[in-house]
């Protein structure tokens, strides 16, 4: 299964605000918000209907909804009230206008992080304000406007850079294997959910011999061993050569997902297209 912008299910609460706040004015969480419920039956049928349309993002969100990520209130007012946090959410109020500005990107030196992204997003056709839009039109351009806000929007926004710096391309695999690191890095039980059966679709579905479920274990166990990336500041990181990023971050290269790769190409499957019939 090619979860398509599977990059979606990093959103954990709600949409971006267009401008951050004075502190003053925003709470940590917003009296409205309603406590999450845990609904497995949902989410698994939100998942089915993802495979039957792989396209309609709607249902990745409706799986997010229905796996909520337990203490993520307490870990994001750990951050946000933090010294650090608070420079941070000064410095980056909204993540997109940065991650968006290619042509300011690309004045950092050739091989940086920044230089990675724009080629990545350039040959992917992504926009960050493109994700912002799509979520919107989940939730109907609701907002809360408060700092649990801020901080998921921080777990959305730099999805992508994730691509970029774990080397897991936009297949099936890879797409399963980023939600994979993500859990690593923040335990929404959706992550692992939408990991783990998409894994088990490709194997369904292929019958190959490809260590899928043990490029997903790979890379749960990276994103774990990995600091947050979304509570670094994203200015500071998209300077950096890319393979000191991914040194200093203790980011190795996918081995068993390059295994995987071969293994599909051996099987004469292309690895972007993987419910094709083999070649």
């Amino acid at each position: 299964m090619n979860v398509s912008r599977d990059h979606l299910v990093a959103v954990e609460m709600m949409s971006t605000p267009s401008a951050i706040l004075p502190s003053t004015a925003q709470p940590m969480v917003h009296p409205g918000r309603k406590k999450p419920r845990f609904r497995p039956f949902k989410a698994l049928r939100h998942f089915r209907n993802l495979i039957k349309d792989k396209e309609d993002t709607s249902q990745v969100f409706h799986i997010f909804e229905a796996l909520p990520r337990r203490h993520f209130r307490a870990e994001a007012e750990r951050f946000v009230l933090s010294a650090e946090g608070q420079k941070i959410r000064a410095a980056e109020p909204h993540l997109p206008d940065l991650l968006d500005d290619h042509a300011m990107l690309r004045t950092c030196p050739a091989g940086s992080v920044a230089h990675a992204y724009c080629d990545f997003m350039e040959r992917e056709q992504l926009s960050a304000a493109g994700l912002v839009a799509e979520h919107d039109r989940f939730t109907g351009g609701h907002r809360y406007h408060d700092l649990l806000e801020w901080y998921a929007n921080r777990n959305r926004d730099t999805h992508d850079m994730l691509h970029i710096l774990t080397g897991y391309g936009r297949d099936a695999l890879g797409e399963a294997c980023v939600l994979a690191f993500t859990y690593g890095q923040n335990p929404a039980p959706a992550n692992l959910f939408i990991a783990y059966m998409a894994g088990l679709n490709i194997k369904k579905q292929t019958r190959t011999k490809a260590p899928v479920f043990k490029a997903i274990n790979e890379a749960r166990k990276i994103g774990r061993a990995c600091p947050r990336i979304s509570e670094q500041s994203v200015t500071d990181l998209l300077r950096e050569p890319l393979d000191s990023a991914r040194t200093r971050r203790l980011i190795p290269r996918p081995r068993f997902y390059e295994e995987a790769h071969r293994v599909f190409r051996s099987e004469e499957r292309d690895p972007y297209d993987l419910l094709a019939s083999p070649a």
